[in-house]
């Protein structure tokens, strides 16, 4: 973790945290997770409130989020308006759609912290199609609530070992993702192998 990142905590204290989390939203390489694990070391040691951190930390992650939808549905369309910049972004915009497209309201709340590179493009694209913002708005809540929990926690809990948390920390949520696609994958091939050898195939056996 970044020494100059860690010195901003204790001196500016929430502040780090709220727009931490919430530039992030926005696709900019932030390390917003390093930061609330600081953030919740930190508060161990009794220099920075839990609750105020945590609490910036929500605000300042669903405010962008809800920024972020919010330009989605003004601009209709930025699957194609957005993803022109860059092939990456392009890739990004249209892995977030079929995540969406699968996964609904789901989708939401998982790219809030299990598949949170999707998160921006996710926010874009649910203002942009449509979706009730109330409905995003609860989901929204409960995803950054688990991502701010899950890191602050561990940061509070294991004060002493943050560097060693946040150099596990992308492998872990990298080994979850990893789980997840595996999963679907084979949830694919049993569904192809049970629609080839469904009904048709029992009938041919039958004439047999």
């Amino acid at each position: 973790m970044n020494e100059y990142t860690l010195s901003l905590i204790p001196d500016y204290g929430i502040w780090v945290v709220f727009f931490a989390t919430f530039l992030s939203c926005f696709a900019l390489p932030i390390p917003s997770s390093l930061i609330m694990l600081a953030a919740g070391a930190f508060a161990a040691s009794g220099e920075l409130s839990l609750t105020g951190a945590a609490f910036a930390a929500l605000i300042g992650a669903v405010l962008g989020d809800q920024i972020g939808f919010v330009i989605g549905k003004a601009a209709k369309a930025p699957a194609t308006r957005f993803s022109q910049t860059t092939p990456k972004r392009a890739a990004l915009f249209a892995k977030a759609a079929d995540f969406l497209d699968k996964k609904g309201h789901w989708g939401i709340f998982l790219s809030r912290w299990l598949f949170s590179p999707l998160g921006p493009y996710i926010n874009l694209l649910a203002g942009s199609l449509g979706v009730p913002w109330l409905w995003f708005l609860l989901w929204d809540i409960l995803g950054e609530l688990a991502w701010v929990t899950l890191y602050t926690g561990l940061g509070y809990a294991f004060s002493g070992y943050v560097q060693t948390i946040a150099d596990m920390s992308s492998s872990v949520i990298g080994l979850l993702t990893a789980l997840a696609i595996a999963i679907i994958l084979a949830r694919r091939l049993i569904g192809a192998y049970t629609h080839a050898h469904g009904p048709n195939h029992k009938q041919d056996r039958q004439k047999i």
